[in-house]
């Protein structure tokens, strides 16, 4: 099955799990064309990467796994020079392959080492409400992840504070008080199983 066509019936079949979602959770519809958007950008991205050669994808492979590796030694890894190697780097950054480098802060080493999942359901299912949210909650530090999402919530928020003590404190002075929430329901992460582990491709 070529690669466009099989890519066509993954696009129908997210498509066709979207409208169920929509008729068990109603009060949503207003919302769902976020996840549409969604499909569109997953088939941009698709095409894209079939720019990419074996030796782009092995360079984003290292890089992946090793953000700290000089110019000369990913060159001397894919067996490119290294001008070229560097080239090509540059490349994969203009073209959002890569984002911004940063180092993994250890978050126990810094006092943070309380993982907080957060479901929260908004009042309202508008554009309006959803936008207002989205903005409040990208401005809050604390806040790691924020995904809009199908099911029982209308967002996951991904925390991370010092104990449960720092946890209840932002709690009752700002989850609470961001644009729209009318509910929120709190998971303690017990174990940090598989924590940003490197992307498979």
């Amino acid at each position: 099955m070529g690669l466009a066509v099989g890519l066509s019936k993954l696009a129908q079949k997210v498509l066709s799990n979207f409208g169920q979602e929509v008729a068990h959770f109603p009060h949503k519809t207003a919302a769902r064309p976020c996840n549409l958007s969604y499909v569109n950008l997953f088939m941009k991205d698709s095409s894209v990467s079939s720019r990419l050669d074996r030796t782009d994808l092995k360079m984003l492979r290292l890089l992946q796994n090793n953000g700290r590796l000089s110019n000369a030694e990913l060159a001397e890894e894919v067996g490119v020079s290294a001008a070229t190697c560097h080239r090509r780097t540059q490349r994969l950054f203009e073209e959002g392959f890569v984002g911004p480098v940063r180092a993994m802060v250890a978050p126990r080493k810094v006092g943070k080492g309380t993982l907080v999942m957060v479901g929260v359901v908004l009042d309202r299912s508008t554009p309006e409400s959803f936008a207002a949210f989205e903005q409040a909650a990208a401005k809050l530090k604390f806040v790691l992840d924020c995904h809009l999402v199908a099911g029982d919530f209308d967002y996951f928020l991904k925390i991370r504070v010092g104990d449960i003590e720092d946890f209840n404190r932002i709690h009752g002075e700002q989850l609470i008080a961001l644009p729209g929430v009318r509910q929120t329901r709190t998971f303690f992460v017990m174990k940090e199983v598989v924590d940003n582990a490197p992307l498979e491709f």
